[in-house]
Parts: C-alpha cells; sequence; structure tokens
C-alpha cells in the first residue's frame, strides 16, 4: 500500500489490493464499521447474541443549587485513619444567606453527617432538626425549626467518611515502605464533582470561596495542602498525632482543594521569580524528581511571562502519587501526578518519558493561571480550559526543549488523532451542555482536549502572537479570582485583535465536525487562480444530506517559492470561492495550510498534488507539511473518498525522509492498515511490506546511539526497531532476542529507550518461557516507568493460553488498579483473537471491574474500542462504555 525508500510491494499485491478494495483500502471492512457506527441518538437494537432491546437513555433531569445561601470561606478540619481507612471531619463555614429559609442544601455524597448548626452573626445556635440525603443528586438538605435570616452566619457540619479505594474523593493509596512493608497514603482527587466525598460544601466551579484547612495526622507523616504550612503542633488527645494548619488560599472552587498525608522525599528549588518549587517522589527516590523540578522552575516564569500576570500563591508543589486515575490534576498550589508523569530516572527512563513529564508538568503549570486563577462558570466550557492547556503545553515545552521539535509531534498526537475522531458520526461539538454531574466525565474526551487544542492553536495562528496574547491578559486580568464563560474569552480577544473572534470561534465550537477543503488551480499567464470550496468531511464517506453546515475557516496559502512563508491568507467564510495568487511561475507548487495549522483536510486535484511530490522528495516541504499531506491523503482513501493509487503515488515520494514524526504518523497508519487486513489473505504480504519499508531506515540507524545523536533520534531508533521486530524482520528478531537473553541474565542491561521495541519484538514471537521472564522482570522492576512499559506490551504475546495468562495477571495485586485497562487494552490490540479474549474476560469480569473504578476516570474508558498513538509513541487501546449499546457495537465490531 504505502511505498516509502524506494521499496515497492510486489505489483502482484498493489494489483490484487487495488482489484479487491476499490476504490479504498478498507472498503469491505469500512462498510460494516459504517453500518454499525451510523447509529441516531435513541436507535432501539436488537443483539442476536443477547436478544434483548437496548435503548439509549435520556439525560438525567438535573438542578443546580440554590443561591439562598453560599459560602464565603470554608473552615475545614480532616482527622484521616490509615488503619481503618475512615476520616472525622469538622466543618466551619462563614456563609451568606441572601433570602430567608428555613434549610440550606449543599453537595454531599458517602458521608455521614452526624451534627449540623447555623449560627447567624451576633445571634444564637440553632441546630438542624433534619438531613435528607438525595443521593442520586449527591445532595443534602439541612432543615432548621426556623427561617434563617439574610446576613452572614456560621454553619457548623460534624461528619465522618471513608477513605476509599476508589481513587476519587478523599481516597487511600497503596505504597511499599523502603522495608517491603505495605503502607497507605491518604490522598485527593476532586475534580470534576468529588470534593463532596471529603466534606458537605457546594461542589459548583462557580461557587467560589476561601480555605482554611487543618489536618490532624501521624506525626512520621508529611502533610501537603494548596497552601503553606503556618502551624503544626502536638495533638492533646494523641501523642502520635499532629495538628497541620495551612495559611488561608485565595478564592477558589472545590474541586481545586488538594490534601496529601505520607511519606515522601522531595527537591527543591526556587524559579526566578522567586516562587518555592518543590517536587515530592516516594521515598528514596528525590533523585527522580529533578528533572520535573528543572521543568516546573522554568515553566513557571514563561506563564507569568506570556500572560503578563504573576503566580499568585507562595508555593507550589508537585507529587507523585502512587494510585492515581487521571495523569495528572492541577490542584491550586499542590498538582498531583501519576509517578509515570513525574518521575524520571536519569538512568533508567527513556527519551519519550522525559517529553512526556515535561508536557505534563506543562499542561497543569498553565491551569494555575487559566482555570485556577480563573475558573469556568460551568462544566459547558470544560473544553476551554482542558483545550487551552493542551494546546500552551507544546508552547512551554517548545520554549524549555527547542531540540524536541514538539510543534511537528502536536500535529501527529493531538491534531490528527482529533481529527480522525471528529471526523465520525458518532462524535459531538467541542462545547457540550452539561446538566447532572454524572454526564461530566463524558466530556473528559480527545474532543475536549485534542480538538480543543487545535483549534485554540488555529485561533492563536488567526490572532498573531502579540494581539493573542494582549488579549489573554484582558482576560486574566478581569476575571482574575472569579468565573468565565467561552464567549467572555472571546470578547477579550476579539477587543485586542479586532478580528470577529466570537463568529469565526463559534463555528468550531458549537458544531461537530470540520470541512474538507476541495482546492483546484488554474494558471493564468504569472497568476495562480485557485478555486476552494468547503464541505463536512465524513469518515464513512462523502456528506449526502442538504444541510450541510459550514465553518467560518481560516486559509492560509505558501508555494515552493518560499514555503515557510504565507502567500496569502483569507477567511473562507461561504461554501465556496475564488483567490488569486499574483507573481507564481507555472512551475512552482502551491500548498494550502502551511504548518497544518487549520483543522481540515485538503483534497487537491490531481494536477496539484502532482506539483506537491518534489517538495516530498527534496524536502523543501516542511516535515509537519510533509506529514500533513500524506495523513490527509490516507484519510481520504479510508472514507472512500479517492482511489489507493494516488496514496501509493505520495507515499512514493518519501524516499529521503529523516524525520521522526513524518515517520511516527506513516507507522501509525501502516498500523490501521495492518489491523484492517489482519483477516485477509493479504496479512502476511503486509508485514512482508512493512518489513521492506522500514529495513533501509533501520540500517542507517543500527542499535546502538551514535555520537552527536539527540531526543528525535532515539525516538526514532525506538520506533523503527519495534516496527521491523513485530513484522518478524528476522536479523531484528534475532538481535532483539541476544540483547533481551543479555539484559535478563545481568550482562549487559537494555538502554531505556531500547526496552520497548526489544519487549515487544520477543513477546510478539515468544513463548511461555518468554512471558514468565517478562512477568519476573516486572516484579522486579523498582520503577513504575518500567513496570507500565512491560505491561503495555504483554498482550503482544500469541499463544490462546498465554493470553488468558496476561488477562488474568491485569486483575491481579501485581497491577496497579489505575494500569489494568492498558493491559486489558495491550490483548485487545494485538489481533483478532486478542480482541475476543478481551472482550469475553471483561463481560465475564464486569461486576469486579466496575465496582473497583465505580464512576471515574478509568471506568469512563473500559469499552470503547479505539486505538491511537499516545504522547509515549505506544499503540494503546482504551476501553469506553457509557451504555449497554456498546456492547451491541463491539459484538458486531467483534464478527468481522
Amino acid at each position: 500500500m504505502l511505498l516509502l525508500l524506494g521499496r515497492r510491494l510486489s505489483l502482484s499485491f498493489v494489483h490484487r489490493l487495488t482489484t479487491c478494495c476499490p476504490p479504498s483500502l478498507s472498503s469491505s471492512v469500512l462498510i460494516k464499521l459504517r453500518a454499525i457506527t451510523r447509529v441516531p441518538h435513541n436507535t432501539v437494537f436488537v443483539s442476536a447474541a443477547r436478544q434483548n432491546t437496548v435503548t439509549m437513555p435520556e439525560r438525567r433531569p438535573f438542578v443546580r443549587l440554590p443561591t439562598d445561601v453560599y459560602p464565603v470561606n470554608y473552615g475545614l478540619c480532616l482527622k484521616p485513619d490509615l488503619i481503618d481507612f475512615t476520616f472525622e471531619g469538622k466543618l466551619e463555614a462563614v456563609v451568606e444567606v441572601t433570602q430567608a429559609t428555613n434549610q440550606i442544601v449543599m453537595n454531599c455524597a458517602d458521608i455521614d453527617i452526624i451534627t449540623a448548626s447555623f449560627v447567624p452573626q451576633g445571634g444564637e445556635e440553632i441546630n438542624a432538626t433534619g438531613f435528607n440525603y438525595q443521593n442520586e443528586d449527591e445532595k443534602v438538605t439541612l432543615s432548621f425549626p426556623s427561617s434563617l435570616q439574610k446576613g452572614s452566619g456560621s454553619l457548623k457540619i460534624d461528619f465522618v467518611g471513608e477513605l476509599n479505594d476508589k481513587m476519587k474523593g478523599f481516597y487511600r493509596s497503596k505504597y511499599t515502605s523502603t522495608t517491603g512493608e505495605i503502607r497507605y497514603a491518604a490522598v485527593t482527587q476532586f475534580e470534576a464533582t468529588d470534593a463532596r466525598r471529603a466534606f458537605p460544601c457546594w461542589d459548583e466551579p462557580a461557587i467560589k470561596a476561601t480555605f482554611d484547612i487543618s489536618l490532624i495526622v501521624p506525626k512520621d507523616r508529611v502533610t501537603l495542602s494548596n497552601m503553606n504550612v503556618i502551624d503544626r503542633k502536638p495533638y492533646p488527645e494523641d501523642e502520635n498525632l499532629v495538628e497541620v494548619k495551612f495559611a488561608t488560599t485565595p478564592i477558589m472552587s472545590t474541586y481545586l482543594v488538594a490534601f496529601v498525608i505520607g511519606e515522601y522525599d522531595f527537591v527543591e528549588s526556587q524559579s526566578s521569580d522567586g516562587i518555592t518549587v518543590r517536587v515530592y517522589t516516594p521515598v528514596g527516590k528525590a533523585e527522580q524528581g529533578k528533572f520535573a523540578l528543572e521543568v516546573a522552575t522554568k515553566t513557571l516564569p514563561f506563564y507569568k511571562d506570556y500572560f503578563n500576570v504573576p503566580y499568585p500563591l507562595p508555593k507550589i508543589d508537585l507529587i507523585a502519587i502512587a494510585d492515581f486515575a487521571a495523569g495528572a490534576m492541577e490542584n491550586w498550589g499542590l498538582v498531583t501526578y501519576r509517578e509515570t508523569a513525574l518521575l524520571i530516572d536519569p538512568k533508567n527512563s527513556c527519551s519519550s518519558s522525559r517529553q512526556w513529564v515535561a508536557l505534563v508538568v506543562g499542561h497543569e503549570l498553565a491551569h494555575q493561571w487559566f482555570g485556577n486563577l480563573v475558573t469556568m462558570e460551568w462544566w459547558t466550557h470544560l473544553w476551554l480550559n482542558e483545550g487551552f492547556a493542551s494546546w500552551i503545553e507544546y508552547l512551554c515545552v517548545d520554549h524549555c526543549f527547542p531540540e524536541y521539535d514538539i510543534w511537528t509531534q502536536f500535529v501527529s498526537a493531538d491534531y490528527t488523532r482529533a481529527l480522525e475522531l471528529d471526523a465520525l458520526d458518532s462524535s459531538h461539538p467541542i462545547e457540550v451542555n452539561v446538566g447532572h454531574p454524572s454526564e461530566v466525565d463524558e466530556i473528559f474526551d480527545a474532543i475536549s482536549y485534542s480538538k480543543g487544542a487545535s483549534v485554540i492553536r488555529m485561533l492563536h495562528h488567526y490572532t498573531g502572537d502579540e494581539d493573542f496574547r494582549k488579549g489573554m491578559n484582558a482576560y486574566l486580568l478581569k476575571f482574575q479570582h472569579k468565573n468565565a464563560s467561552t464567549e467572555d474569552l472571546w470578547d477579550c480577544l476579539e477587543q485586542a485583535s479586532g478580528k470577529p473572534i466570537a463568529a469565526v470561534m463559534s463555528s468550531w465550537t458549537k458544531q461537530m465536525g470540520f470541512p474538507i477543503i476541495e482546492v483546484d488551480q488554474e494558471q493564468v499567464s504569472d497568476d495562480r487562480i485557485l478555486k476552494i470550496s468547503q464541505k463536512k468531511f465524513c469518515a464513512s464517506g462523502p456528506h449526502d444530506g442538504e444541510d450541510c453546515p459550514s465553518w467560518m475557516v481560516p486559509i492560509s496559502v505558501c508555494t515552493s517559492e518560499d514555503p515557510k512563508c504565507t502567500k496569502l491568507k483569507v477567511l473562507l467564510d461561504r461554501p465556496d470561492t475564488t483567490i488569486t495568487l499574483s507573481g507564481v511561475a507555472p512551475d512552482q507548487w502551491v500548498k494550502i495550510n502551511p504548518g497544518t495549522v487549520g483543522f481540515y483536510r485538503i483534497q487537491y486535484s490531481s494536477s496539484m498534488l502532482e506539483s506537491l511530490l518534489p517538495g516530498v522528495r527534496d524536502l523543501s516541504l516542511q516535515p509537519v507539511d510533509r506529514l500533513g499531506l500524506q495523513n490527509d491523503l490516507f484519510s481520504l482513501s479510508r472514507a472512500g473518498m479517492i482511489s489507493t493509487v494516488e496514496v501509493l503515488k505520495l507515499m512514493e515520494a518519501f524516499v529521503n525522509e529523516p524525520n521522526y514524526t513524518v515517520w511516527s504518523d506513516l507507522s501509525c497508519n501502516l498500523g490501521v492498515l495492518s489491523s484492517l487486513l489482519s483477516h485477509t489473505d493479504f496479512h502476511e504480504e503486509i508485514q512482508e511490506f512493512i518489513r521492506d519499508l522500514f529495513t533501509p531506515i533501520g540500517l542507517e540507524l543500527g542499535w546502538d546511539c551514535k555520537p552527536g545523536e539527540g531526543h528525535l533520534d532515539a525516538l526514532l531508533r525506538g520506533l523503527v526497531l519495534g516496527k521491523l521486530g513485530k513484522a518478524g524482520h528476522k536479523p531484528t528478531l534475532e538481535e532483539a532476542r541476544r540483547r533481551f537473553r543479555d539484559h535478563v541474565e545481568g550482562k549487559q542491561n537494555l538502554p531505556a529507550d531500547l526496552r520497548s521495541p526489544v519487549y515487544v519484538t520477543v513477546l510478539k514471537h515468544g513463548d511461555s518461557a518468554t512471558l514468565e521472564t517478562m512477568l519476573k522482570l516486572h516484579k522486579q522492576a523498582d520503577m513504575q516507568e518500567e513496570k507500565n512499559r512491560i505491561e503495555r506490551v504483554l498482550g503482544a504475546i500469541s499463544a490462546p493460553d498465554l493470553i488468558q495468562k496476561v488477562l488474568s495477571f491485569a486483575l491481579s495485586e501485581d497491577v496497579r488498579p489505575q494500569d489494568t485497562v492498558s493491559v486489558i487494552g495491550g490483548v485487545a490490540g494485538s489481533s483478532k483473537q486478542g480482541r475476543k479474549a478481551a472482550w469475553k474476560f471483561v463481560r465475564d469480569n464486569w461486576e469486579e471491574l466496575y465496582n473497583r473504578y465505580q464512576a471515574g476516570f478509568l471506568i469512563s474508558r473500559l469499552i470503547k474500542v479505539k486505538i491511537k498513538k499516545n504522547k509515549n509513541d505506544y499503540l494503546i487501546i482504551y476501553f469506553f462504555i457509557n451504555h449497554s449499546m456498546w456492547f451491541y457495537f463491539l459484538e458486531q465490531l467483534l464478527k468481522m
């Protein structure tokens, strides 16, 4: 199918492929997929396998908290018990009563209130006479015998709760001490709506207050919260405990409150603007916090300069949590992370892990301004919070590590991923109305993050950096310590730039999907006339509906005269237009969307595409544009909109490609093709093609790092060797086995950048002894990164009995709960047999899996089968279950 480095598939294979599957490479599979994925809301299915009717559920009714009483300050004292896994709490909140009422409605979940009372300012205490829990809505109504009058007062509540094991709210995290003893830390994860599991509160982002937090904890434990410690004294009732009091926070939302009690070491520094920065690590691993510390101390001044707003807290702590469902959480002043998103071992961490840590630190610290200082008014605007941070993390890493070529990687990791998902009929607009809290987790997805980041990147380019920064500064100053909506940001950017920001961006945020830009050209003397039109791009084929949506599309154009310079910019605000480029010779090529910034796909006329091929061959097209060109054509081919031959002609031009990210994207597309053909007679031939394709670059790179090589060379070597190894390239397989044997026997440790490709190669072609050895390495690993590296590749094993062993391992005590999904996903992504086995395993163990994760982040990824390339450059399968429709979906998918 694809042709790089002059290596060709046999003509018979190309002929068979294009003859059997015209005009799309994957038409037979896609026809089935289209039939399954084109599902209108509330469709009723009858599954032959289940013989029951499945109906899409309606959204649950929801009313936000009443505004007759709101908090001004929370005085909160918590006493966790790390043996019985319970906690006691005392809340004394200063509140304002805006109108007379005899009840107070708050959020409360998994908490038992013992007593509650209200003391009006200057008045006598009024005891609550009843607590009415509305468990479905996670609310409690406190009833009082008489009306609470307008004015200030103090709400006092004593309560108890459980330190749960669900990785949400106030929960326990298991770790092993340096002596080998199993111990527990008490930690928090409150976003989106789980502060209510730690204390009764007004758990909505717009109801902000200040917080005075005290924690009664074992005296030998590290104790952290959002602010700095201002007092630490013995607890009079128990000599083994101390009471730790923290400074008053700025006014903030409940989901950003955090506290951690456990055993940790730390490394410390100060940023150039005087902020104390600490990175907390497991005991004995302080060295592994130094890289994140370096990134954080560079990042804080960068954001201060970019936003022209200082960081408002006196300190910031970054801490690695052993059991953590999300990747990281931006709690103000106390950012929590998975260990793999924060810790870097100088000797045993690979290059992709360093890059990942840099991006995650950049993302979470951006939230300290955009999200924490100015907070979304409601979860409907979550996309702006996360999309913005997902964009600016790349800007930050590009500043700190320009050698990463990170913006090209953005196109492969986020931009093309978002295009792929948003082309599905099952996509959704970036901005989704959110009602009931149970709906919030549904929008923590790639549309909010990756598409959000991509349209922010397009907006930044359209606005210009200077005006964008002016608008951002105005927005942060106007709404600091307050809440804002998406439209508030558009207004500030519009005033700064004088451009129709709101009109342009509404077309991208309030409707799902994106356009395909069709381009043709005509030469008239020294002018190039371009005819440009737009229509909705659909992965299932051309949009057939009469009411075709349209977008306000910023269009940029460059030519071969200067591929890095934009020759013309226009705003396409209608279905089609004609533009004229002056002074373009007939032998010059024209490229739409230089930099691959605009969020759309492009379909060139045959003559325009032919003229671009020399720019691919001689590398005069930027790497990001070479990547975008082939990605567009591959997607058009998958959608059945162009012939396979056009893709082959383009791929022939990549004969001299040196760029890691371009190779990575090509590799990902080949993986899709290989998966689609895995059920056909073409499977072995596509493996042969992959071997032919990657052999020259593999020989050029070799196995060992050469003098002068950098970050991207290490990433490319791992990518190429892993691809060759999985495809059964004999020299690669033999060398991988030799190096693996030396590594296991302690003769020569594998460099960190070679471990993933070697592990996956030996497992793919291994037996029970190979799996046993790998599980032994997993048990011996002292570093979570190494454990995760092994967990992600275990699914490559091919024997049915060994696949079952890997699946059983996924639920064992040896795998942290947050990593179980990765192990199961690795099995599901390995083969058709693996998918069937993983699906059966999920069904057979659904009750245990559901009870383990409840309604947290991880359950939201447990059944939607989606292969993607993440920022660590691994293929991961995410699973997602929203409702029983997905059972039907997967049953049909697995029959292919």
